[in-house]
C-alpha cells in the first residue's frame, strides 16, 4: 500500500487534506487541523504525506491531488516550497511575488492553486507575543534564505523594517532573496557573511531564526547572542523542540522569545477555511493541545 492509499484509506470518503514534506513525520499539522476539525464539528481529514524531494515525486502529487474527488489540497513544508511552483496551475500573486507556496487548494474545477500564509502566521504570532515590538525600531537580523525565509523577510520588509540583515549559510541564495525584496524607498537588506553572524547582532531589535538549525535531528545552531540587545526580541520559527536552544539561551538572558508553534498554528487558519469552510481562529485551548502532541 501507497502513502496515497493509505491517506485516501484514513479519509474514508471524508473531504481531506495533509501535510508534504521529506520527512513529514515530525509534523504537527494533523493535531492543528484535527483540532479544528472537530470543533467545528466537520467531517473531514488531515493527514501526512511524505513525498520525496523529486520532480517526478511532485508530479504524482499534483496528479493524486487532481484525479481523487475528496481530495481539497495540502500544506508543504520542507523541502517542496519552493520546487511545487511550476506544477501548479494558478500562483496567487502574494506566494507568487514570495516565490514560495506552502497552501495548495484545489478549485471547483479541479485546478490547483498555490498559497503563502507563512508571512501572515509569522506576523500575527509575533504581535501576539511581543506586542509592543515595532518593526520600524530598528535592524533586523533573519537566518536562512528558504522558501520560509523568503515569506518572513517579504512580511518584514512590507511591515516597515529599516534595516534588514540577511545571514545564510550558502550566501548567495541569500543574495538573491535580498534581491528580490530590497525595496525602493532608501531602505536595505544588507546580506551579511555565515562566519560573522554573532557580530551582526549589534543593535538589532528582533532576531529571526528560519533555518533547520536547531530542529531535532538536525545539526545545531551555532550562535553567540552576546552582542544582541537584553530588548530584543528573538523569534525562532522552529517548533520541534518546542523550546529550541536558541531560545533557551536568550530566555536565560532576559531576551523575549516567541517560539515556532504560533506561526503554525496561524497559517493553518487560510487553508482550513478553503478546504473545510469554516473561518477559524487560534485559541489558548488549541494551542495546549498541539503542545501536548509535542509532548511538551
Amino acid at each position: 500500500m501507497t502513502a496515497y492509499d493509505t491517506l485516501v484509506a484514513e479519509a474514508g470518503g471524508r473531504p481531506f487534506a495533509a501535510i508534504v514534506g521529506w520527512p513529514v513525520e515530525h509534523s504537527r499539522s494533523p493535531a492543528l487541523h484535527g483540532f479544528w476539525l472537530k470543533q467545528q464539528g466537520i467531517e473531514g481529514h488531515y493527514g501526512r504525506l511524505p513525498v520525496e524531494p523529486k520532480r517526478q515525486a511532485l508530479e504524482e502529487l499534483v496528479a493524486f491531488l487532481r484525479r481523487t474527488p475528496n481530495a481539497r489540497g495540502c500544506n508543504l513544508t520542507l523541502p517542496h516550497k519552493i520546487d511545487i511552483l511550476p506544477l501548479l496551475d494558478r500562483i496567487d500573486p502574494l506566494a507568487a511575488r514570495i516565490g514560495a507556496v506552502n497552501t495548495v487548494i484545489k478549485q471547483a474545477d479541479g485546478t490547483l492553486e498555490g498559497r503563502n500564509s507563512d508571512g501572515f502566521g509569522f506576523l500575527a504570532h509575533l504581535r501576539a507575543s511581543a506586542p509592543d515590538w515595532k518593526a520600524d525600531a530598528g535592524p533586523v537580523v533573519v537566518l536562512g534564505a528558504g522558501g520560509a525565509a523568503r515569506a518572513v523577510v517579504a512580511t518584514l520588509m512590507d511591515a516597515g523594517v529599516p534595516e534588514l540583515r540577511l545571514i545564510n549559510r550558502t550566501q548567495e541564495s541569500a543574495i538573491q532573496l535580498g534581491l528580490a525584496f530590497t525595496p525602493r524607498d532608501g531602505r536595505r537588506i544588507a546580506i551579511e557573511r555565515w562566519d560573522e553572524r554573532s557580530e551582526m547582532l549589534n543593535g538589532a531589535t528582533l532576531l529571526v531564526n528560519t533555518a533547520a538549525l536547531g530542529m531535532t535531528g538536525k545539526p545545531p545552531l551555532e550562535i553567540d547572542l552576546a552582542k544582541l540587545p537584553k530588548g530584543a526580541v528573538v523569534n525562532d520559527i522552529v517548533y520541534i523542540p518546542l523550546e529550541t536552544e536558541l531560545l533557551a539561551t536568550a530566555r536565560a538572558r532576559g531576551n523575549r522569545c516567541v517560539d515556532g508553534l504560533g506561526m503554525l498554528l496561524h497559517q493553518g487558519r487560510m487553508g482550513f477555511k478553503a478546504w473545510f469552510g469554516a473561518d477559524v481562529q487560534v485559541s489558548a485551548e488549541q494551542r495546549r493541545a498541539v503542545a501536548a502532541d509535542l509532548g511538551a
